[in-house]
């Protein structure tokens, strides 16, 4: 049997997102979310989080959006003190490795101090993967003995899935994130890997979210469809099974 973790990232990032969230889990196939420390819905986000224990969640470390949680940073900030934006880093780009490793142990440490115990990590806009920034994510997931996204080419002294699906949102704009193909892509994908995680944004659409994403409607289509219950019947008939990133040890012992 092989396990699917159907992950939502922006957990915290406002409430409809967190309410999207939290709906597709309840009713849907979600079972994984991974938790933004430094956005304006981390505390509604948090009280959810205490109401629905069975869902995973992990921490989505952020370096382009919304404010730091740490004052004082130089290169990680524009001159409003703002996060760089995403096409910063999209050019050569330059900035301390240490503020980016002590601002995102403090997000860690938010998570970790408001009662939740993470599952495991990635990273807001896939900043995890960027030369220097890749090291400093390697170490802190080393630090907090935490799984990883395995949206890179993951250590082996790492734990993290074995097949990363990214299909949902562009399909989700379409309205039909399971279209035939695509079911049966990811259905394969279960047959051939004991592991795999889909990523996926869920979420309703509220002011914050117009105001800060270019995402906005294609969320609420892919909260929609993640509650059809044919899903998980058909989950069920190929012998896959959901479950969360905190199952991984279990899978992966020698790890």
């Amino acid at each position: 049997m092989s396990l699917l973790i159907i992950n939502a990232d922006d957990f915290g990032y406002s409430s409809g997102i967190n309410l999207g969230i939290i709906d597709a889990h309840k009713n849907g196939i979600l079972t994984s979310t991974t938790l933004m420390a430094n956005m304006p819905g981390f505390d509604h986000a948090v009280q959810l989080s205490k109401q629905n224990p069975e869902l995973g969640i992990g921490v989505h470390l952020v370096l382009t959006c919304n404010r730091p949680i740490l004052k004082d940073h130089q290169t990680i900030v524009d001159e409003e003190g703002n996060f760089r934006n995403l096409k910063f880093y999209e050019d050569n780009f330059s900035v301390d490795l240490d503020e980016v490793r002590i601002e995102w142990e403090a997000q860690i440490k938010k998570v970790i101090n408001a009662g939740i115990q993470p599952t495991h990590l990635d990273s807001h806009h896939h900043v995890n993967i960027l030369p220097g920034i890749n090291q400093v994510f390697i170490e802190l997931a080393e630090k907090y003995n935490l799984p990883v996204r395995g949206n890179f080419e993951v250590p082996k002294q790492l734990k993290t899935c074995d097949r990363f699906f990214t299909h949902f949102d562009s399909i989700g704009l379409d309205k039909e994130i399971w279209k035939p193909m695509t079911w049966h892509n990811l259905i394969e994908d279960c047959q051939n890997y004991p592991v795999v995680e889909v990523m996926c944004h869920p979420g309703y659409v509220d002011a914050e979210l117009i105001d800060r994403s270019s995402f906005t409607k294609g969320r609420a289509y892919i909260c929609r469809e993640l509650q059809r219950e044919i899903y998980r019947e058909m989950l069920l008939e190929n012998d896959v099974k959901l479950g969360t990133y905190k199952e991984i040890a279990v899978l992966q012992p020698s790890c």
